[in-house]
């Protein structure tokens, strides 16, 4: 049998864009705009879902960033919180990312994590996770965030890490709006995946 192969490239753009941005991040609304703006460009450049993600270290330094890539990979669990993990898992050279505690690393993500990000939140080594958008933002739009337990929150910060809610939640959703707006794909499974999205 042919050995198998499993690998993602971000769009060019994504590094266009980094070489654009600041080298730090000085708050976090600032590294919330920086992940919001990702979603953003990727609906803009047709690469995938309205989910954006980073991984920042204490200063604010970028370390990785990520972009849902679902449908330009044809893989379901490319979301922009796994895209984001992985490369910071890659870049880092560590599956470990706080590398037993010695260091603290924060994931930014659009919209709070799904059932299948939120296992990744706990293995990956980010000891802070900041949420634009919640759950049922988008639900409204038609995804399935899947079975995640009612007190994630609490579950998180008992296995050490801290979460944030709601930072730019308004512009989080609004990148959720303007993809339906403009017929986005809603890639739910079990026949349920809408294209486009009637948005009424």
């Amino acid at each position: 049998m042919k050995l198998l192969e499993f690998k993602f490239t971000l769009p060019p753009w994504v590094a266009d864009f980094i070489d654009r941005s600041p080298q730090i991040f000085a708050t976090v609304e600032d590294r919330m705009d920086f992940a919001i703006e990702l979603s953003r460009k990727n609906i803009e450049n047709g690469d995938g879902g309205p989910f954006g993600a980073a991984v920042f270290d204490v200063d604010g330094r970028l370390i990785a960033p990520g972009i849902n890539l679902v449908t330009l990979e044809n893989c379901s669990i490319l979301h922009a919180e796994m895209v984001a993990i992985a490369m910071a898992q890659k870049i880092l050279g560590r599956f470990d990312i706080s590398d037993g505690g010695k260091y603290a690393f924060d994931l930014y993500a659009t919209t709070e994590p799904c059932a299948m990000c939120f296992g990744a939140v706990v293995w990956s080594g980010v000891r802070r996770l900041v949420c634009g958008a919640r759950k049922q933002d988008a639900e409204a739009i038609g995804f399935d965030e899947g079975p995640k337990p009612d007190n994630w929150i609490s579950e998180l910060k008992a296995r050490g890490i801290d979460v944030i809610i709601d930072v730019g939640r308004e512009k989080a959703t609004a990148v959720l709006d303007d993809y339906v707006k403009k017929g986005g794909v809603i890639y739910n499974t079990g026949g349920k995946t809408i294209f486009p999205l009637n948005y009424a």
